[in-house]
């Protein structure tokens, strides 16, 4: 019985080598599929870090070119007058206005300041952004953006930090001067600023994107005017910018609605004008909820088309085109 004990105490002394072997076969397994889940997480966390790191890049130079085109404009006052041309034609409106709007007491020169004020917005972003953009294609300005890592986002980011300060400065010189020349209309509560600040950023967010799609398509500038002025037109007339939209037919109330210069109007009146005004809404009322809504959609779908066809039109783009587009030009020049 000892001998055989001790045989059994042998046989488990000899199985006790393996047995640690295969344990640390199995550390050793398990330690490698940590080393190499913890090596495809770390480049994984590093591409991240990347894109990050880019997009940072992308709009930091995106503001700082837009800081140095705000300069530029400033220093150039004759690419102002269109914008101040608008202005004293407001003004000059309003100055002539002295009825009410229908079934109120407010002042119609207030209800077609406010609906102007909201059309100016829409314009710059939607008017002054694809000229310009046509403008600077033809000049090879998206041909150099082929040579720069993320050129299309940091332009697009530095017209869009152009435009909105000029939208704004254009908004707050309307105001003021409205204020102060023909009594126009101002918020009066802290409420009435915040819809203000709001539906202006949220309604530019909605026009320059779709203006930065627009400008990427248009053919060349002595076209782009045309294309765009006929249509703008159009809205301003049937958006219920200058005169209450109620007092039009339903038909031209659906298809109005459908674009955000009527829900940029409708937001700017709700700031400007008092409550006694929501009796000429087709709704009677203001519908804020509503305006956040499709501005909101407008700005989405803006960005999603701005981008890709900024990169086609950069994409078409070559020396050879440049040169015969600047052909054409020069003979046209020689031709008139």
């Amino acid at each position: 019985m000892a001998e055989a004990a001790g045989a059994d105490g042998a046989a488990g002394a000899a199985g006790t080598p393996g047995a640690a072997a295969t344990t640390t076969v199995g550390r050793g397994g398990a330690t490698e599929g940590a080393r190499a889940t913890g090596a495809a997480g770390a480049v994984r966390t590093d591409h991240t870090g990347r894109r990050s790191a880019a997009a940072r890049r992308h709009w930091r130079a995106g503001f700082q070119r837009g800081v140095i085109e705000i300069r530029h404009l400033l220093r150039n006052p004759k690419e102002m007058t269109g914008n101040l041309l608008n202005i004293v034609v407001a003004l000059t409106l309003a100055s002539y206005l002295s009825d009410d709007v229908p079934g109120t007491h407010v002042p119609m020169a207030h209800l077609t300041l406010s609906g102007f004020a909201a059309y100016l917005l829409f314009q710059i972003g939607l008017v002054s952004l694809p000229q310009i953009l046509v403008t600077e294609r033809e000049e090879g300005a998206l041909l150099r953006l082929r040579a720069t890592p993320g050129g299309i986002p940091a332009y697009l980011v530095a017209k869009s930090v152009l435009v909105v300060t000029l939208a704004l400065a254009t908004l707050v010189l309307l105001l003021g001067t409205a204020a102060l020349l023909v009594d126009g209309p101002l918020p009066h509560s802290a409420g009435g600023w915040l819809t203000l600040l709001w539906v202006s950023a949220l309604g530019l967010l909605a026009v320059v994107p779709l203006g930065a799609a627009i400008g990427a398509v248009l053919p060349n500038p002595r076209e782009a005017l045309a294309l765009i002025m006929l249509p703008t037109m159009a809205l301003l007339i049937t958006s219920g910018a200058m005169f209450p939209l109620s007092s039009l037919p339903g038909v031209v109330q659906k298809i109005a609605s459908v674009f955000p210069l009527k829900w940029m109007a409708q937001g700017l009146r709700s700031a400007l004008l008092p409550d006694a005004a929501r009796a000429a809404e087709p709704a009677g009322s203001w519908e804020l909820p509503t305006v956040a809504l499709v501005l909101t959609a407008w700005a989405v779908l803006g960005f999603l088309l701005a981008v890709p066809l900024l990169r086609r039109a950069a994409r078409r783009e070559s020396g050879s085109r440049l040169a015969q587009r600047h052909r054409r030009s020069t003979g046209d020049a020689r031709t008139a």
